[in-house]
């Protein structure tokens, strides 16, 4: 991953929140405070500004002004959790270029982030339960030899099944979780914008 392929990663995340805004705000109406998919929204579309803006020397700095903006600019709980994940991701590459192994451990990094400030684990029906499984495939892609594309688009396939599978559980953490069992059979919003972010990844890598 170089400069320009991080810049088109974020990119590609604003627009695929941008066409799917309604959706996560229609899958947080049924489980959360409807405000999902305009925050999200809203956040990208100031990193994108903040990104032309921007000139920048390594990957990490993309990475660290995407976190930096999003906490400054989304409400509710997705501006610290993403901004955190993005940040912690960023502070691990310091360099022009990122291999696919310190790609994996960038986004390991962002996973722990989240995991220390939202205190979720998997099966609490939050992002971790996309966002885990996609760092899991990616490692394993990587230890197999496999370049950053094929890695992400094995990460991008496991957010997308780990998204799907938050819809039978019951939420134990986030706004979610004051439903009780009234939160299964639907599929959390946190795991769906987790999910467009690493298929952003995968189409910018592809091959």
């Amino acid at each position: 991953m170089d400069i320009d392929t991080a810049l088109a990663w974020v990119r590609a995340i604003a627009s695929a929140v941008r066409d799917n805004t309604d959706y996560l705000t229609q899958l947080d109406s049924a489980i959360g405070d409807a405000d999902h998919g305009a925050n999200m929204q809203r956040g990208f579309g100031a990193v994108v500004t903040a990104l032309d803006a921007g000139e920048f020397t390594t990957v990490g700095e993309v990475l660290v002004k995407t976190g930096t903006t999003l906490v400054s600019t989304v409400g509710g709980a997705s501006g610290p959790l993403y901004g955190s994940a993005f940040r912690a991701a960023g502070k691990q590459l310091t360099d022009r270029e990122a291999t696919a192994d310190q790609v994996y451990g960038a986004l390991t990094a962002g996973l722990e982030a989240v995991q220390k400030l939202g205190a979720a684990t998997s099966g609490d029906k939050t992002m971790i339960d996309a966002y885990g499984p996609a760092v899991d495939a990616f490692g394993k892609a990587v230890r197999r030899g496999a370049g950053l594309g094929a890695a992400a688009s094995a990460a991008a396939d496991a957010a997308e099944d780990g998204m799907r599978a938050t819809i039978p559980m019951i939420a134990r953490k986030g706004r979610a979780s004051y439903l009780g069992p009234r939160s299964e059979g639907h599929q959390d919003p946190g795991a769906t914008s987790t999910a467009l972010i690493f298929r952003a990844l995968a189409e910018v890598t592809a091959a």
